[in-house]
């Protein structure tokens, strides 16, 4: 889209509906100057099982100014909100072999298990091991189902069940939705609400994903992605949309073929697995350095990174001396979103932990508010409400929402630049 068929009102708004958050927050050196966005983590999935419509809705109540679905695909090529491939998982010996209890029964692995399918007979017969990404795993895949039958039989239960313990009691009563399911979600909301709920999707192994739609006749994972997006958007720079990955070469993909904005995940270690299989040396961290910056500035609009690339922990658990990442990316022009915040001891830096009890909840604000310190401009959190809690708050302002405006120029012409490059 050419640049000149913005009207400066039609941005103008654009920039309101894309930047300005829920509540009036002080902005801290973020690269627009605007306010820190606040991203619901798979929804409040503190408060409700993950990526299910229940987590998205109560997340934007919260006050979250987007909501993250991650994206697997159905045997018939429908996009669907999980975190992972399996909708659950079975526990593996050191040969890869599925581990029975004294009952007969496989042992559910109790951290990565997100549906009630394994409760289900008719589906006991589609339990199998896969090779994930390198590695052996056992469950049952959602590549093996039909959207239909995921639809009809299967319903989300707490992932994390034995720390949010809470949260069982909604088990097995919400379906697993549809992307177009949440992107309606964000869009009901957004006209009740009388502010815009944005979405930030996130493409869940691509490389496993590339080959399931090449040896079945599908449409890959990424092109589906952007006929939904681009079907409820319009392929635009100021939509208010992000899409991320932990691959490199399908947001290069991407980007070639939308005017969204592209954010580039980076871990605290490791090696995206599409360099592992082309061979290409480079690490996570190696991405996180200023010449990893300019490599990925050339196709993304951000890079989402792991707390620990911007504050590492000590040995003792707290929070370390921060590194130069945030003012290296906003040096070459790309915001920085940081994950995963988390309200329970067992996930904060030790300093912020409140009691003994690893599910007992800390001050989760204080630790966002550190990272706000260095200009962070959004952050992933399971606790939207603690989340919004830690921006601090002024009275709303007109330079927000020009900053926003800013935003919104700065990414179309860019886009423009890329599409004559």
């Amino acid at each position: 889209m050419s640049f000149a068929k913005f009207s400066l009102a039609s941005l103008f708004l654009a920039a309101s509906a894309s930047f300005v958050p829920a509540a009036p927050a002080q902005a801290s050196g973020t690269l627009f100057g605007a306010a820190p966005i606040v991203i619901g983590h798979r929804g409040a999935s503190g408060y409700r099982p993950e990526h299910t419509l229940a987590a998205y809705d109560l997340a934007i109540s919260m006050g979250a100014n987007y909501i993250e679905p991650d994206l697997v695909m159905t045997k018939d090529g429908e996009l669907l909100a999980r975190h992972e491939p399996m909708l659950a998982r079975v526990n593996l010996d050191a040969a890869g072999n599925i581990v029975y209890g004294a009952d007969g029964r496989p042992v559910l692995n109790r951290t990565d298990t997100s549906t009630n399918v394994w409760e289900l007979p008719q589906y006991a017969g589609r339990l199998t091991v896969k090779t994930l990404d390198g590695v052996k795993v056992g469950g049952w895949w959602a590549e093996d189902f039909t959207a239909a039958e995921i639809r009809t039989d299967i319903r989300a239960q707490e992932r994390l069940r034995d720390l949010r313990t809470d949260n069982n009691a909604y088990n097995n009563q919400f379906t697993i939705p549809t992307l177009q399911e949440v992107i309606d979600l964000a869009k009901t909301r957004s006209v009740e609400l009388g502010r815009p709920i944005g979405i930030y999707p996130e493409t869940k192994h691509p490389t496993y994903f590339k080959n399931f739609t090449d040896a079945n006749g599908l449409v890959r994972m990424e092109d589906r992605l952007l006929q939904v997006l681009h079907a409820n958007y319009g392929n635009v720079a100021n939509a208010p949309v992000y899409i991320q990955s932990f691959e490199v070469s399908n947001m290069q993909y991407v980007a070639g073929r939308t005017n969204m904005r592209v954010v580039q995940l980076l871990s605290a270690s490791g090696r995206p697995y599409d360099f592992v299989v082309s061979g290409d040396p480079r690490t996570y961290a190696d991405l996180a350095t200023a010449t990893g910056l300019d490599f990925i500035k050339a196709y993304a609009e951000g890079v989402g990174a792991n707390t620990n690339l911007m504050i590492p922990l000590t040995a003792s658990g707290t929070l370390g001396t921060a590194t130069s990442l945030v003012s290296d990316a906003h040096a070459k022009g790309l915001e920085v979103h940081g994950w995963t915040f988390r309200a329970e001891n067992v996930f904060l830096p030790n300093e912020f932990d409140v009691g003994p009890l690893p599910a007992g909840i800390g001050n989760m604000q204080g630790q966002v508010q550190a990272f706000l310190a260095l200009g962070l401009d959004g952050f992933f959190t399971d606790h939207p409400d603690l989340g919004v809690a830690a921006v601090v708050p002024e009275p709303a302002t007109y330079g927000l929402m020009l900053a926003g405006l800013g935003a919104v120029v700065w990414a179309s012409r860019r886009r423009e630049r890329r599409a004559r490059d």
